[in-house]
C-alpha cells in the first residue's frame, strides 16, 4: 500500500482495527513520525531545517513562509496538508490519520491539539477507529491550549479563543470560545 492509498482509506471513514494492511501501514508511518519528531524536537534547528524536517514528516513540500517553534508531536504526519504563511507555535499535537488541512495565513497557538480519530462507542468494538478530517480555512487564528475535535471545519477568518474545545463547525469570520466552543460574535470585515 502506498501513501496515497493510505490517505484515501483514512479519509473514507474506514474502521481500521481489523484491517491488518492498513494497521501495518499506520504503524510504519507512526515509527517514521516518531523518528522525525525526535530529530525535530531534540535540538536547535534553523527555520530552513525545520521546514525540511516538516516536509519530510508530511511527505509534502512546505512553503518557505511556513514557520514553527518546536516541540511538535504527531502520530502519523502524512495526512497533514499546510498552506502558505502558516505558523505553528510550541507544543502542538496533531493526530492526523483522518486528515488535517490547514489553509494559508493560519496562526496556531501554543499547546493546541487537533484530533482526527474516534473510537467506537460500543465497548465490544472499542478498538475500532473512525477517522474524520479537520479543515482549517484561510487566515484563522487558533488560541493557545485549544482542542479541535474530528469532523470540524473552521471557516476563513475565524478566531478560536484560547482554551476552547471545538466540537462543531465554526462559521467564517466569527469568534468562538469555551468548552464546548460557541460563537461569541461576528468579526467585522
Amino acid at each position: 500500500m502506498d501513501i496515497e492509498e493510505f490517505r484515501r482509506l483514512m479519509s473514507d471513514k474506514t474502521y481500521v482495527s481489523k484491517d491488518s494492511e492498513l494497521m501495518k501501514m499506520f504503524h510504519a508511518l507512526s515509527q517514521e513520525a516518531l523518528k522525525i519528531t525526535a530529530e525535530l524536537n531534540g535540538s536547535y534547528h534553523t527555520p530552513e531545517e525545520i521546514r525540511k524536517l516538516f516536509s519530510k514528516l508530511t511527505g509534502r513540500e512546505v512553503d518557505e513562509t511556513f514557520g514553527m517553534f518546536p516541540p511538535f508531536y504527531t502520530d502519523c504526519g502524512k495526512n497533514i496538508k499546510i498552506g502558505k504563511n502558516v505558523f505553528i507555535n510550541a507544543c502542538c499535537r496533531f493526530q492526523d490519520q483522518g486528515g488535517i488541512e490547514i489553509g494559508k495565513g493560519v496562526l496556531i497557538g501554543h499547546n493546541t491539539t487537533i484530533a482526527t480519530l474516534n473510537h467506537d462507542f460500543n465497548p465490544n468494538l472499542r478498538q475500532n477507529i473512525t477517522p474524520a478530517s479537520v479543515k482549517i480555512g484561510n487566515n484563522v487564528w487558533i488560541g493557545s491550549d485549544s482542542t479541535i475535535l474530528p469532523n470540524v471545519t473552521i471557516g476563513d477568518g475565524a478566531i478560536v479563543g484560547a482554551g476552547s474545545v471545538v466540537t462543531k463547525d465554526v462559521p467564517p469570520n466569527t469568534i468562538v470560545a469555551g468548552n464546548p466552543a460557541r460563537v461569541i460574535r461576528a468579526i467585522d470585515v
